[in-house]
């Protein structure tokens, strides 16, 4: 058995993983030097022999702001995540894997970065407009001196000077509003699968700068077939003798545009003739009596010539038709048993084998067949259900608003969108098992539109909300606020409040309206940034009883479960999954994905028996890695931990990494 120490500084040292970097270094590394710096043009020598092209050419954005934005998409985070105890035990929402996590957009993408890396398949934001009265001003509160930032972003201290000055002064300028956005949407590319795509809902105010900052994040040809998605929001403009806009914008893009496939048309049901011309119908006047004509030499032995007049017209009636002594039966436009009839129907010079399954009507290529009509002349077609479908960039039939939505749910909020056009976007490109994440969650619409399909399409797919709490004006939105203040009974009405209370109140809708909705995951689990605590520090070699840079004693049993929950996090274990208690003879372990846990005081040698033990004799327990709080073990209690699981030979051989973590 090999063991592995390590000390990490984690806590304040939360960032996105840099995995183009570790690509480079694993591909390039003559390219580094030994102070880790990147040769850019070694870089370029390496790959002149595969023609690439190093031109200047080209056009892009630039903005005053714009390094400061890269610092701090790259920079560390501040915050801790906390999970709301008391709701997260609650039977609805115990079990459940959708999120709604409360804070600082940016703060909550830089904590997702490692475990949901690479796993969201849908993003929908609907973030500030910037129309100047939407309320949308820029400020930052990270603490830089001009000298720092000018050595972080490389930039001269003039400039450094300068976009310190906007990013404290409130600003509503393009600028500041690309600042803003820059740092979330950097991060949010990073969160998405490969065949990942993003929406974002704008209008004229930034659709221009939107679409320069999304070539440049997610590369041009990322953009869907140049995706410009038009969202009629207002109804007929008959009337005006003027330009009315009546729509807005949702800009579509995918981490690989080549990768992203099209789910939508599963339940859309498309019309298409299988008769041509070979088949014929003849009837006349005088003689009722009506006669199926196949090529091919095939012979209708029998027809309910009656029942079979009772269709033509478009209305629909009872087709007894006997081949071969195989029948098939149309009864109300759909086929009613269960025999195969083979060589019916022409189609491209071929004959198509009909057969059901589960009462539903397949064909030899195994696409499903809904219904059967006739039309006037008499010659029958099929509703068939197609895998494909291209979406229209009109999107005039979502509905103008999403008000009737909240109002439905006795809930007041401005200007939400509506269900069907977030549902329609998900249900177009996901399929029954992908998370969707929307870190501009507003009244909570993509949360409600996840529930709502998948109880329609029994599927289960997640979501990930995120929502600031920010604070209700009374002034400018009294209903909401009364709304929140009084009916919720919330002290400090925000935001935040009514995002919860919409999906709690939409997930019991829905399960009212629906019938068979006990597979559905109506739940959401609560959890929310908070701030570092003041003075949390570590930058000493080795943690002893004579080195006090944190006072850990204030440290009560919540914080330690704070902590925890913010290291999973870091350590890629889903925030919606809790981690299982060892007990180690009275000293609790946590548990999960081989990474064993040990935050609390009062670590003893009984407890590390207890621990090689459980190693030994547990077959569930496997942990590759043991990560201890150092600020709770003393020295000499972690080289004894550590020693002991190096010098055990345990009987499961295994190699543990041994990880003090601050």
């Amino acid at each position: 058995m090999s063991i592995k120490m390590k000390k990490q500084q984690t806590t304040n040292n939360i960032a996105i993983p840099n995995k183009d970097l570790e690509i480079l270094k694993k591909h390039f590394s003559n390219c580094f030097d030994k102070g880790g710096n990147f040769d850019i043009e070694k870089f370029k020598k390496e790959l002149s022999k595969n023609e690439i092209d190093f031109s200047k050419e080209g056009y892009g954005i630039d903005w005053l702001g714009k390094n400061y934005a890269r610092l701090i998409a790259s920079d560390n985070a501040t915050t801790l995540l906390k999970g709301n105890k008391d709701w997260n035990k609650k039977d609805e929402n115990k079990d459940s894997k959708n999120l709604l996590i409360k804070g600082d957009n940016l703060e909550v993408l830089k904590h997702l970065s490692n475990n949901y890396y690479e796993k969201i398949k849908i993003i929908y934001i609907d973030p500030p407009y910037n129309t100047g009265s939407d309320g949308f001003v820029y400020q930052d509160d990270r603490k830089f001196t001009v000298k720092e930032l000018s050595k972080l972003a490389g930039i001269d201290e003039e400039k450094a000077k300068r976009i310190l000055e906007f990013t404290q002064s409130k600003s509503n300028s393009h600028s500041a509003w690309l600042t803003f956005m820059y740092p979330r949407l950097y991060i949010a590319k990073q969160l998405l699968k490969d065949e990942g795509v993003i929406f974002i809902s704008i209008d004229d105010n930034e659709v221009a700068q939107l679409r320069l900052l999304m070539d440049e994040i997610f590369g041009e040809e990322n953009s869907l077939d140049r995706g410009t998605l038009i969202w009629v929001n207002k109804g007929s403009t008959k009337g005006f003798n003027k330009i009315v806009k009546n729509h807005e914008y949702i800009l579509a893009y995918g981490k690989n545009a080549s990768l992203v496939k099209s789910f939508y048309g599963k339940n859309h049901i498309d019309e298409l003739d299988i008769i041509n011309e070979r088949l014929q119908i003849k009837r006349t006047l005088k003689n009722p009596t009506s006669q199926v004509l196949f090529p091919k030499g095939i012979k209708i032995e029998e027809v309910d010539n009656t029942l079979f007049e009772n269709s033509v017209g478009g209305k629909t009636g009872r087709i007894d038709i006997i081949n071969n002594n195989r029948k098939m039966i149309f009864e109300n436009g759909r086929l009613k048993h269960d025999i195969i009839l083979e060589a019916a129907f022409p189609y491209k010079n071929q004959m198509i084998k009909f057969f059901k399954n589960d009462g539903e009507v397949y064909d030899f290529k195994g696409q499903k067949w809904l219904e059967v009509y006739f039309k006037k002349t008499g010659i029958p077609y099929f509703k068939k259900e197609r895998n494909t479908k291209i979406i229209s960039s009109i999107l005039d039939d979502c509905g103008n608003s999403g008000l009737k939505d909240v109002e439905k749910l006795n809930i007041p909020f401005n200007n939400p969108k509506p269900v069907n056009l977030i549902e329609k976007i998900i249900d177009y490109f996901s399929s029954n098992e992908d998370v969707i994440l929307d870190f501009f969650a507003g009244s909570g619409t993509t949360g409600e539109a996840v529930m709502q399909l998948n109880s329609d399409t029994k599927g289960n797919r997640k979501y990930i909300l995120v929502q600031l709490p920010e604070e209700i004006n009374p002034q400018k939105d009294k209903i909401s606020y009364d709304f929140v203040k009084k009916e919720l009974k919330i002290k400090n009405p925000t935001i935040f409040d009514i995002t919860k209370e919409r999906l709690y109140r939409s997930a019991k809708k829905i399960k009212e309206d629906k019938e068979k909705t006990t597979d559905i995951d109506f739940g959401f689990k609560i959890f929310e940034t908070i701030p570092i605590w003041e003075d949390y520090n570590f930058d000493t070699e080795e943690f002893s009883s004579q080195t006090k840079l944190f006072n850990e004693s204030n440290l009560r049993k919540e914080d330690l479960q704070i902590l925890l929950t913010t290291w999973k996090t870091y350590d890629g274990i889903p925030l919606t999954q809790d981690l299982k208690e060892i007990n180690l003879d009275g000293y609790t372990g946590y548990y999960f994905d081989n990474k064993l846990y040990l935050i609390d005081k009062g670590f003893k040698t009984k407890n590390l028996k207890k621990l090689l033990t459980e190693i030994d004799e547990n077959k569930e327990f496997n942990p590759a890695i043991v990560i201890v709080f150092g600020y709770n073990f003393e020295s000499k209690v972690l080289r004894e931990i550590a020693e002991n699981i190096k010098n055990y030979s345990n009987k499961k051989n295994m190699g543990v990494d041994f990880v003090t973590r601050y």
